[in-house]
C-alpha cells in the first residue's frame, strides 16, 4: 500500500445550535411554545419571567423597544434561506416541510464571546404583554379550558342515577361494572357472556352463568337510565329504546303519532342498511306499512340520537388563541387593516440581572474556571433563546402582513372573494424559503372580522375560469356551500348540477372535484340530503 498526501476542497453545511433552535421555535404552535418556554425557565437559571410589571433596564426604553435593524433582517433572510437550505435543495411542494439534516460531528455549543456584562438584548422582551392568567374577572371563575376539563363524564352521570336505586350488593356491583364497560358513545360493545367470562374465566361455567344472570338484570336497569338509549348493544337497539320511551310517555302522544312509532320500531327490526339507503320500496312490504307511514317513521327516526353518550364525551378542547390580530381601519373602498401580534401569546422573558451581574463580578480561577465557563454558556443560551423568540414573532408578523395585503378582498367581502395564493408568492416577496413560510403558517392562527383561521387557510390552488383567470379553491368551496344552502329540500342538487352551476359562474370545475370539495365540507350526497 502506497501512502501519500492530497488536498481536497469541499463545502460542509453545519447548523449551529442557535440556528437549530431558531428553526424549531418557528414551527412550534402557541401551546408548544409555551411548554418550551416553561421547560427553558426550569432548566436555565439566567432566564426569568416576571408576572408583575418588570422594571426597565438601565439602557433605556428606547433601546429595549428598538425595531429590528435592516442588518438583522438581512441576517434573518440568510438564516432561513441560504444557511438552512442550500440552493441545490428544492421544496417538493408548496406545503411540504423540509427536514434539516445535522452532521453527527456537530457538537452543540452555546459559546459566546466570553462577556457576561448586561447588554440591551438581555432586557425584558414582550414586556408590553399582559400577564398570563384567566380571561375572566372574578377570582372564583374559571376559563373555558378549565370548564371543559370539569365536564361530567357519562359514567359519573350514570353512577349518580344508580345511587337512587335500592339494589343489593351483587346487582349494584354488576350495574357499576356495566357502566364502566360502556364506550364513549354509550354502547355496550361486549356481550354479557364475554364480560362474564372475562371475570370468571373459562373453567367455571357455573359462575359464568350466575354472572350473566346478574348482568342481565343490571342491563335492564342500565337501559332505564338517562340518557335514553344508553347501554344498547347496537344502533338498532339504541333507536328502539328511544322509540319505546316515546311510546310510554303519554304526554307526547299529541306530538308523536303512536302508529308512526310502531312503524319506526318495525323499521329498526330490519337490516340497518335499508334505513341508511332510505329504501322505502323494500321497507314497505317488510313493515306492512304504506309509503306515507314509512316516510313519516324515517323522519321520526332521524330526530333520535344515535349516540347517547355524545354530549358527555370529554373531548380535549384546546381553546384556539390567535397569534395575530387583524383589525379593520376605515370603511368602504378605502378600508385598511391593522395587523399586530396578540400580546397574550408573547412570553415576557428577560435575563435574570442578579445572576448575570453576580457572574460578571465573579473572577474564577483554577478549578472554578470550568464551572464559570459552563455558566457563561448558559447565559449565552438564555440570550439566544430570547432573541430567537423575538425573531419568531417578527417572522410571523411579516408573513401575516403579506397575507393580508394579498387577500385584502377576503377581509372586505368574505371567503367568496378569496384569491389563489401559493407559498412561493409570499416567500419571494419576503425573501424567505417556501419551507420557512410553511413552518410559519402551520398551527398559527389569525383573528379576522370573519372569524379565526389558521394561516394556511389563506393559501389555495386556483381553478381556471372562462376569462382566463383563476378562482381560488376556497372561494369555490364557499360557492358550493352557498348552492347547497339554497337548494330545495325536496330536490337537492347533485354533483353534476353543482358543476354546471359553477360553469355558469365561469368556473371550470369537474364533477369529481365538486364531490371532493363537498366531502371536505362534510356535506352529504344528494340522496341523503333529500327530504322525505
Amino acid at each position: 500500500m502506497k501512502q501519500g498526501l492530497s488536498l481536497r476542497v469541499s463545502q460542509h453545511l453545519a447548523l449551529t445550535p442557535q440556528l437549530q433552535q431558531s428553526i424549531r421555535l418557528l414551527q412550534l404552535s402557541t401551546q408548544e411554545l409555551s411548554q418550551e418556554v416553561d421547560q427553558m425557565l426550569d432548566e436555565n437559571p439566567f432566564l426569568d419571567r416576571n408576572v408583575e410589571e418588570a422594571e426597565r433596564e438601565s439602557f433605556g426604553l428606547a433601546q429595549a423597544d428598538a425595531p429590528v435593524s435592516a442588518a438583522d433582517r438581512e441576517a434573518e433572510v440568510a438564516t432561513y434561506s441560504a444557511a438552512e437550505y442550500p440552493d441545490t435543495t428544492r421544496a417538493k411542494s408548496e406545503n411540504d416541510h423540509e427536514e434539516v439534516g445535522v452532521s453527527s460531528d456537530d457538537i452543540p455549543s452555546w459559546d459566546g464571546d466570553g462577556t457576561v456584562s448586561m447588554a440591551p438584548d438581555d432586557g425584558e422582551w414582550g414586556g408590553e404583554a399582559a400577564a398570563r392568567g384567566n380571561n375572566l374577572s372574578g377570582d372564583d371563575e374559571m376559563d373555558a379550558t378549565e370548564l371543559a376539563r370539569n365536564q361530567e363524564s357519562l359514567q359519573s352521570f350514570l353512577h349518580r342515577q344508580a345511587l337512587a336505586l335500592r339494589l343489593g350488593a351483587e346487582d349494584s356491583a354488576a350495574l357499576r361494572f356495566l357502566i364502566e364497560s360502556l364506550n364513549d358513545d354509550g354502547y355496550l360493545e361486549d356481550t354479557l357472556d364475554e364480560l362474564a367470562r372475562g371475570l370468571a374465566g373459562e373453567d367455571d361455567p357455573e359462575q359464568i352463568e350466575q354472572l350473566v344472570h346478574h348482568f342481565t338484570v343490571a342491563l335492564s336497569l342500565l337501559q332505564s337510565l338517562e340518557p335514553t338509549g344508553v347501554g344498547a348493544r347496537g344502533l338498532a337497539e339504541c333507536l328502539s329504546l328511544q322509540l319505546q320511551a316515546l311510546q310510554r310517555n303519554t304526554d307526547l302522544s299529541d306530538e308523536f303519532d303512536p302508529d308512526v312509532i310502531k312503524v319506526a320500531l318495525a323499521i329498526c327490526r330490519q337490516p340497518m342498511d335499508l334505513l341508511a339507503r332510505r329504501d322505502i320500496k323494500h321497507l314497505m312490504p317488510l313493515c306492512g306499512a304504506s309509503d306515507p307511514a314509512v316516510r313519516a317513521a324515517i323522519t321520526l327516526i332521524g330526530r333520535l340520537e344515535p349516540k347517547p353518550g355524545r354530549r358527555f364525551v370529554d373531548v380535549e378542547r384546546n381553546v384556539v388563541v390567535p397569534d395575530v390580530l387583524v383589525v379593520r381601519v376605515g370603511n368602504g373602498g378605502n378600508a385598511n387593516f391593522s395587523v399586530r401580534l396578540n400580546p397574550e401569546v408573547m412570553p415576557r422573558l428577560r435575563v435574570h440581572d442578579i445572576y448575570a451581574n453576580a457572574l460578571k463580578g465573579h473572577k474564577a480561577g483554577g478549578s472554578e474556571a470550568s464551572s464559570a465557563l459552563a455558566l457563561q454558556q448558559r447565559l449565552q443560551e438564555a440570550r439566544w433563546f430570547i432573541k430567537n423568540i423575538q425573531q419568531r414573532f417578527d417572522t410571523i408578523l411579516r408573513v401575516s402582513t403579506a397575507i393580508v395585503e394579498r387577500q385584502k378582498s377576503f377581509f372586505i367581502h368574505g371567503e367568496l372573494a378569496m384569491r389563489p395564493l401559493v407559498l412561493r408568492e409570499i416567500a419571494d416577496e419576503l425573501g424567505l424559503h417556501e419551507s420557512t413560510i410553511s413552518r410559519v403558517t402551520t398551527a398559527k392562527y389569525m383573528a379576522t372580522p370573519y372569524g379565526t383561521f389558521e394561516l394556511k387557510y389563506f393559501f389555495g390552488s386556483g381553478l381556471g375560469t372562462e376569462s382566463g383567470g383563476n378562482a381560488s379553491s376556497t372561494a369555490v368551496r364557499a360557492l358550493i356551500k352557498q348552492f347547497v344552502a339554497a337548494e330545495s329540500p325536496k330536490k337537492p342538487l347533485s354533483d353534476n348540477q353543482i358543476s354546471d352551476m359553477l360553469k355558469e359562474q365561469g368556473i371550470e370545475c369537474a364533477r369529481r372535484t365538486v364531490a371532493k370539495y363537498r366531502e371536505g365540507l362534510r356535506i352529504a350526497p344528494a340522496s341523503l340530503r333529500k327530504e322525505l
